[in-house]
C-alpha cells in the first residue's frame, strides 16, 4: 500500500514526538479502543493518568532521554493499577526492538514493586509500507533465553477507508498518517473534514482544535483543492459547512502562505477574499468582535471591517 507522497525533507521540521505526546495524553483511552480492542476489553481507563517523565539512560544511543508517555491505568481482572508505555516512532531504526526492551527493563526495574503488569506499545508513523519488527529473541539450541514482544500499530499500513465512519477522535487525527496513494489524497482530505464535522457535535473546542492541529501537521496544503472540498460540504450540509470553515483559520492560512511561495499571491488574494468575507460576516452575526476575528484570521482590524461590509 502506498503513502500520501509527502516529503518531510522538503518541509519544515515536524515536531512528531511533541505532537504524538499531546494527542495520546489527551486521547489515551480512545487510542487503545481504536487500535487494540481486545486490550481495551481488559482495561478500565476511566482513571488513567500520565505519570511524570522518567529520565532513562538510553544504552543503545548512549544518551539520556525523557520517557514521555507512561500511563497508569487499571486492569479489570485484578482490580489493580498497571503501566502502559507508549513510544511514538517516526523513523526506521534497525535496533528499535532492542531499544523497546531496554526501556521495558528500566521501567520494570523502577516500578516492579508497585505495578505487576507493564505493557509496551510502539506507534510507527513513518511513510512507508515495510513491516516493523515487534519482537526481540535470544536463545541457545534447545533453550529459549528471551522472548520479548511489544504491541504495535503501523499507521502507514492501515487502510484509511476502515476508519472514515468512526467517531473516534484519534481516527480523525491520524487519518493523514495512514496508507494512501497520491490519487487518493483528495478523497482522504474530504473524508477527514466530514469526520471533523461529526466530531464537533461531541467534543469541546479545545479537544477539537487539538485533533485538527495534529492532522494539519501532516496534510499537504492545497488551497484550490481544499476550497473545492469545503464548497462540496457546504452544498451537502449548508449549515454545517459554514461551521467547519469557521473552525479552520490556521489551515486556510497554510494554503494561503503556500500560494504566496509559489508566486501566485495576487490571484489567490482574490480567491480567498470571498471566502474570508463569508466567514467574517457569519462570525460577526454570532457575536465575535472585529478584534477577535482579526487575530483569528491573521488580518488587520481594518481588513475585517472591509470584509464585513
Amino acid at each position: 500500500m502506498g503513502t500520501s507522497g509527502r516529503s518531510d525533507s522538503k518541509r519544515k521540521r515536524i515536531p512528531h514526538d511533541e505532537a504524538f505526546k499531546k494527542l495520546l495524553q489527551t486521547f489515551f483511552a480512545e487510542f487503545i479502543a481504536l487500535f487494540f480492542p481486545e486490550l481495551d476489553k481488559l482495561l478500565d481507563n476511566s482513571d488513567a493518568r500520565l505519570l511524570m517523565q522518567e529520565l532513562l539512560v538510553d544504552v543503545v544511543g548512549r544518551q539520556k532521554r525523557n520517557l514521555d508517555l507512561l500511563v497508569e491505568t487499571k486492569i479489570k481482572s485484578l482490580d489493580a493499577f498497571i503501566l502502559v508505555h507508549l513510544e511514538p516512532q517516526s523513523r526506521r531504526q534497525r535496533d528499535f526492538a532492542e531499544r523497546m526492551f531496554i526501556y521495558f527493563s528500566r521501567i520494570f526495574e523502577i516500578y516492579r514493586k508497585k505495578y505487576k503488569i507493564m505493557i509496551p506499545i510502539a506507534i510507527f508513523s513513518a511513510n512507508r509500507a515495510g513491516e516493523e519488527p515487534d519482537t526481540l529473541e535470544m536463545s541457545v539450541p534447545g533453550h529459549a533465553i528471551l522472548h520479548f514482544q511489544f504491541y504495535k500499530v503501523e499507521l502507514g499500513r492501515q487502510n484509511w477507508r476502515r476508519f472514515i465512519t468512526s467517531d473516534n477522535p484519534v481516527a480523525a487525527a491520524l487519518l493523514a498518517k495512514m496508507g494512501y496513494n497520491k490519487k487518493e489524497e483528495r478523497e482522504v482530505r474530504a473524508a477527514y473534514l466530514r469526520m471533523i464535522l461529526r466530531l464537533r457535535r461531541s467534543l469541546d473546542d479545545a479537544r477539537l482544535a487539538l485533533i485538527m492541529s495534529f492532522a494539519d501537521l501532516y496534510f499537504k496544503p492545497d488551497m484550490k483543492r481544499d476550497e473545492e472540498i469545503l464548497r462540496e460540504i457546504q452544498s451537502e450540509f449548508p449549515e454545517e459547512g459554514a461551521n467547519i470553515m469557521e473552525l479552520m483559520p490556521t489551515w486556510m492560512r497554510m494554503g494561503y502562505e503556500k500560494g504566496m511561495e509559489e508566486g501566485v499571491e495576487e490571484g489567490m488574494k482574490e480567491g480567498m477574499k470571498e471566502g474570508k468575507k463569508e466567514i467574517v460576516q457569519k462570525l460577526l452575526r454570532k457575536g465575535f468582535s472585529h478584534e477577535q476575528l482579526a487575530e483569528t484570521l491573521d488580518i488587520s482590524v481594518e481588513d475585517v471591517k472591509e470584509l464585513a461590509q
